[in-house]
């Protein structure tokens, strides 16, 4: 081989190599938009799970704010039984009252009666 042969050898090297590299390089701008990318999604996620644990704290909060109310209701449903069972015991307390206080006026007018006749 001659050394022009070898020169021609190298040029044919050097264009391969320059190929090469141009190759390599497009492979590593491509690797780094996709690392740019895989952050970015990284990120989303990230935030996305925040948003989730925030919206999971809040149906607990309304959960058992929900729970509460209906524990109110109970007791007012109760406080409401006992009053209507109080009012109950009221009226015929009064019912009571008002016979005893007629059976009184009875028996007053009757007195009455017979100390005018005697």
């Amino acid at each position: 081989m001659s050394w022009l042969s070898n020169l021609g050898l190298i040029g044919s090297i050097q264009n391969a190599t320059g190929t090469a590299v141009s190759a390599i390089q497009g492979v590593s701008q491509t690797i780094e938009t996709i690392s740019e990318t895989a952050t970015a999604i990284a990120g989303a996620v990230e935030q996305q799970l925040a948003a989730t644990q925030e919206i999971s704290r809040n149906v607990q909060e309304a959960a058992t704010a929900t729970s509460e109310v209906s524990a109110n209701i109970a007791s007012v449903e109760q406080a409401a039984g006992e009053t209507g069972a109080s009012a109950t015991q009221v009226l015929q307390a009064a019912k009571g009252l008002q016979e005893n206080s007629q059976q009184l006026r009875d028996q007053v007018g009757g007195f009455l009666k017979h100390l005018r006749v005697a």
